[in-house]
């Protein structure tokens, strides 16, 4: 088991992924690390997709990390993903685990099995006054003038879009030299769904997810204080749900537009991850509607 450092396990929303890392951490009596930019924020479960019912595996709750860490409203960034990653990363080996890290945020992911060097960005108000005019297409126009690779999965809104233009502008004026980050040895495993049926999946969750409660966990947020645009900032579901409720759509209009943003957005996971492999990476893709055991299995003969 010494071969690897690390077991990535990433895929599209609504693929299984978690569920497929809880097994294989049962398994391998080990810790999931998530991978999950949004996971973070604490009562936001419901819109994020946490399933946090997936760390039961035969009665023994499998521990996670990087979930529920911080509060809404704040905008938790790539540079403290990979600084919480690695204290994690860490703990789990300090205990002579092998670390399992799942997910589907590809630059999360991308910036701990790549090593990337970064800095703590900080706000640039005169270029965010300079861009607050623009629409979302105008400034992913400008976003993909840049050179350097940027996470193109998670910039569906204006406000994300401006503070994803903010962090490569800072970039082109620092120094080559950045911070060190260690570079890990991961077997990765891609959970595949075909188009039609991950489609379905998240349709149908989508449905679920509303009969159980994501209005009213849209709600419980605008009351606890969490202003309308930074919950609007985490995209998908907090986007079009805060639009619902404060009045700005419909609920046939909100779930149909949310729908097809979903399912934009998960295209977009597996242009990605697909990037990921042209950029040097080798992943392992399994078939999302073989049975657990099995899956489990073909793992296992890879490690």
């Amino acid at each position: 088991m010494n071969q690897y450092d690390l077991i990535t396990i990433l895929g599209p929303t609504a693929s299984g992924k978690t569920s497929l890392a809880a097994a294989l951490a049962y398994r391998l009596d080990t810790e999931i690390i998530s991978g999950d930019s949004r996971q973070v924020y604490r009562r936001m479960d419901l819109g994020t997709g946490k399933d946090l019912d997936d760390y039961w595996v035969q009665g023994k709750h499998i521990p996670y990390h990087l979930i529920d860490i911080v509060e809404p409203g704040y905008k938790y960034s790539l540079f403290e993903y990979q600084r919480d990653f690695l204290k994690a990363y860490q703990e789990i080996v300090a205990k002579h685990k092998l670390p399992i890290l799942c997910g589907g945020t590809g630059l999360y992911i991308e910036s701990v099995l790549k090593g990337y060097k970064l800095f703590d960005v900080p706000a640039n108000p005169e270029l965010r006054a300079s861009l607050a005019d623009k629409s979302l297409d105008e400034l992913t126009k400008i976003l993909s003038s840049y050179k350097k690779l940027h996470n193109k999965t998670d910039v569906d809104t204006a406000q994300r879009a401006i503070r994803a233009i903010e962090i490569e502008e800072f970039y082109l004026k620092q120094p080559a030299e950045r911070r060190d980050f260690p570079l890990l040895n991961s077997l990765i495993i891609g959970v595949n769904i075909e188009r039609s049926l991950r489609r379905e999946k998240i349709s149908r969750r989508l449905k679920e997810r509303l009969e159980n409660g994501m209005v009213d966990e849209i709600r419980n947020l605008l009351a606890s204080g969490v202003k309308a645009e930074d919950l609007m900032y985490y995209g998908l579901e907090y986007k079009f749900l805060t639009q619902y409720v404060i009045g700005e759509l419909s609920f046939e209009e909100m779930f149909s537009q949310l729908e097809i943003a979903i399912h934009q957005f998960a295209k977009r996971q597996m242009t990605w991850f697909r990037g990921m492999e042209r950029r040097g990476f080798t992943i392992h893709w399994i078939d999302a509607t073989l049975p657990m055991e099995e899956k489990v299995e073909q793992i296992m003969s890879m490690i």
